[in-house]
């Protein structure tokens, strides 16, 4: 038999209308799933019947299922011939291991095809109005998850000194240590910052105040994971009309 293809696909940050016409058209088509836990699950309403649904959850202090089993599973899902979804959420590329698993199945032979997705940093501030640029007060952004494989710190000096908006993946565990490695690096304690989370669901919630009061803020809301983190100027832009949770005067 005729080895399968592999697509590693962008669910995007959770709403389900934020998926590409690309994504649904290959997942229209395929023949097993492999879906991770924060994937909207009515994205199982746009696979074929017959279509086989493997949940791999992967989400921080849960159990998970190892990453060496899942490059297993795909690899002999399309030994067998098969058209295998790797679903993610956001993008394949950002935090989502969707590199690692297309070296190990290159290196098999496997045909991969990516289909790219919204990633968080990018739709979740949008639902507030913060954009993570602008002419006027930042020229460019940076990327960064607070939760390393190894363990290993981000280079927070350079981060606070990198005049651009800060999007902090995978954080929130770790929030009071990262706004004082933040401050301590000598970005300003007023700069703007937000938490949102669950963001574009229905249950989306957040907090807007700035890089000394955060974590306070978080508490106080009892936020929780999934969540992102926003910092710089442009949080200050957050749309009122929106029911964000501010910072008392």
């Amino acid at each position: 038999m005729s080895s399968g293809k592999v697509f590693l696909i962008g669910a995007g940050p959770g709403d389900i209308e934020l998926l590409t016409l690309k994504a649904v058209r290959c997942l229209q088509q395929l023949d097993i799933a492999l879906i991770d836990d924060l994937v909207n699950p009515d994205i199982a309403s746009l696979l074929p019947a017959g279509c086989e649904i493997v949940p791999v959850g992967k989400r921080g202090g849960c159990q998970s299922a190892r990453q060496s089993d899942i490059e297993a599973r795909l690899l002999a899902e399309a030994r067998a011939g098969r058209r295998v979804g790797r679903i993610k959420g956001g993008d394949p590329f950002i935090f989502g291991r969707g590199g690692e698993e297309m070296q190990t199945l290159h290196a098999a032979g496997i045909t991969v095809e990516v289909i790219n997705g919204l990633t968080a940093a990018l739709a979740v501030p949008a639902t507030l109005g913060i954009p993570l640029t602008h002419r006027a007060h930042v020229h460019g952004v940076t990327l960064v998850s607070g939760h390393t494989h190894q363990g290993d710190e981000p280079n927070w000096h350079q981060l606070a000194r990198s005049g651009t908006t800060l999007v902090i993946y995978m954080g929130m565990s770790r929030l009071a240590h990262i706004c004082q490695q933040l401050q301590a690096a000598g970005m300003d304690t007023a700069t703007p910052a937000a938490a949102i989370q669950h963001g574009t669901l229905p249950q989306q919630r957040q907090v807007v105040g700035t890089l000394a009061s955060l974590p306070a803020l978080v508490e106080a809301a009892a936020l929780g994971s999934p969540a992102l983190l926003v910092i710089g100027p442009t949080v200050a832009l957050a749309d009122p009309k929106h029911s964000v949770i501010k910072e008392s005067a």
